[in-house]
């Protein structure tokens, strides 16, 4: 690792910066912008798409799981880098002129960066790497600066701030932190913004399904909400089977006012709640679920997170897809389903999708009924539709509870608010949504 620094400062000598000086804007600021699934268009069958999806899910919730307790700085910048793996892609400029990438989003870290040339060692994207040397606002940070100083584990060099982050043992994103005019949005609604930090790469490894690096939505400094200074952001994703783009809306854009909900229930809100191990991360206070409108017994201690390590709690997360619960609130889930369906159950192999699934289709003149579910939280109730918890397995035909158990806390995924207008209100702390149409939001 120290011979890859090494030689990694000696590649940033020749990197040449610019600095423009500007100003955010304010007051009303804000966009709207289309975001894209990272398998969309890519012919994979629905059965494809959800085995991917899980396999993402499942690589993240273990990265999760070995955060709270990382060691050092080092090892948690490894984690957090491996953890960035998003589900959704935005369309972002970067640059004066402006050159357009598409990056995942992702409201479990911080970070923004793409991949820079001249590029040592880079991984395949979909568009060509940015060049700062043709950008007129291109501009280096001092090691000083306090965007510098709120990274996991800065390097200097010449007075210039280096970041590195990890998969593994091996590099996965390492370069200069800089500031660049950004811009975001989509027709009228497309803004300028200039001296947003980002992390301009000149050594990565790993994967960018499909996009070209990384706007992390967290709650830390370096994150382009903490940046743009108008701490509110909402989306509303679409079916996950569905071809349809979804929207993200940020700053002045972000509200329910206007969400289509003539067949919805009132809009909702429940506080995030902070855990001091994991502080980027949207924690939420989960205080049940409800099965056939049964409120489970599950001890609410198996929601709530260990104030001696940062383990446990329940997390909100647009890059997770499938919902995870901690295993003793998802064995009487598991349960409550088993009991109420009355299905034979299919026998779950480590290859499957989900473990919790019912022989497809039921015998001749055979009835089913499927429990309602709602999830609860302080002050917020989420009754989730059908097919936000129900789906087909592709492969094996049948009919699969999609949620999974979880050796460490609880993570509420994307699968599980389709069709739900999530907005983030970071300024007063909360959570708020309300089930909408989102095919034409």
């Amino acid at each position: 690792m120290a011979s890859m620094a090494v030689f990694l400062l000696v590649l940033l000598a020749a990197l040449v910066s610019v600095d423009v000086a500007a100003a955010h804007s304010g007051g009303g600021f804000g966009f709207k912008a289309t975001l894209t699934h990272v398998d969309a268009n890519a012919g994979y069958t629905k059965a494809q798409l959800l085995s991917r999806a899980v396999a993402r899910s499942r690589a993240r919730v273990a990265a999760l799981q070995s955060l709270a307790t990382a060691a050092d700085a080092i090892t948690a910048a490894r984690i957090l880098l491996r953890f960035s793996e998003g589900e959704y892609l935005m369309d972002v400029g970067i640059g004066s002129p402006p050159r357009y990438f598409s990056a995942m989003i992702d409201t479990g870290s911080d970070l923004i960066w793409t991949q820079c040339a001249p590029c040592l060692l880079c991984v395949e994207q979909p568009t060509p790497y940015f060049e700062p040397a043709k950008s007129t606002s291109y501009a280096s940070l001092p090691c000083s600066s306090a965007m510098c100083n709120a990274l996991y584990s800065p390097l200097c060099f010449q007075n210039a701030c280096v970041y590195q982050a990890f998969y593994g043992d091996s590099a996965s994103s390492a370069g200069v932190l800089a500031n660049e005019t950004f811009t975001f949005g989509t027709n009228s609604t497309r803004v300028a913004v200039p001296r947003v930090s980002f992390g301009c790469g000149n050594m990565n490894a790993g994967t960018l399904f499909n996009g070209s690096g990384m706007v992390g939505f967290g709650r830390g400094a370096l994150s382009l909400v903490s940046q743009l200074g108008s701490p509110r952001f909402s989306y509303c994703l679409t079916s996950f089977m569905s071809p349809a783009t979804s929207r993200l809306y940020f700053g002045a854009y972000a509200t329910l006012n206007s969400t289509n909900t003539s067949s919805s229930g009132p809009v909702q809100s429940t506080p995030f709640i902070v855990n001091p191990a994991l502080p980027t991360m949207y924690f939420l206070n989960m205080t049940g679920i409800s099965v056939a409108g049964d409120l489970l017994p599950i001890d609410p201690s198996v929601f709530a997170i260990n104030e001696t390590d940062g383990t446990g709690g329940v997390i909100i997360d647009s890059g997770t897809t499938v919902t995870f619960l901690a295993q003793p609130a998802y064995a009487m889930v598991q349960g409550a389903f088993v009991a109420w369906v009355g299905l034979p159950r299919a026998n779950a192999t480590p290859s499957d999708t989900f473990d919790t699934c019912f022989k497809w289709p039921p015998p001749p003149r055979r009835m089913v009924t499927l429990p309602e579910m709602v999830l609860h939280f302080d002050g917020a109730d989420m009754e989730l539709p059908l097919e936000n918890y129900m789906v087909m397995d592709g492969g094996t035909g049948n009919l699969c509870l999609a949620m999974l158990p979880s050796d460490d806390g609880s993570i509420i995924g994307s699968f599980q608010h389709q069709n739900f207008h999530m907005l983030y209100d970071l300024e007063n702390s909360l959570l708020s949504f309300v089930p909408a149409p989102c095919n034409l939001s």
